[in-house]
């Protein structure tokens, strides 16, 4: 990797560009991650998940975060979509916590999540 564009270098020095999805369905790569404290859930994100919340949250000292299943969100579908790909479909979308409704699709910090996770979802680079 270059120290100075983050992005995969091939070995002739050449970044390598991987498509950007355009569609979060066919990605689900923000809702990945291996820590425990990944999404913060605040008191107005409690309150909108309704009873869902004791089921999708738990807290860790007196925090709560939502759930995070085999490295996924707890929250997060997988399921075929018409043409057998996978979907990754969020099961409280309209509720979701403030930091999810905040990573805006194809930010930097949407890009971010792709070069540091895209394997944990199994697109690997296309």
């Amino acid at each position: 990797m270059s120290r100075r564009s983050r992005v995969p270098e091939t070995r002739s020095g050449r970044a390598v560009q991987n498509p950007p999805i355009t569609d979060c369905l066919l990605c689900g790569v923000c809702c990945h991650s291996r820590l425990e404290t990944y999404v913060r859930v605040s008191g107005e994100d409690w309150s909108r998940l309704g009873p869902e919340a004791e089921h999708l949250a738990h807290f860790i000292g007196n925090r709560a975060y939502l759930r995070m299943n085999a490295g996924r969100c707890a929250a997060l579908a997988v399921r075929p979509n018409a043409e057998g790909a996978r979907e990754f479909f969020c099961t409280i979308y309209e509720k979701r916590p403030q930091v999810c409704r905040d990573l805006a699709r194809g930010s930097p910090a949407c890009e971010g999540e792709l070069l540091a996770k895209r394997e944990r979802t199994e697109l690997g680079p296309t």
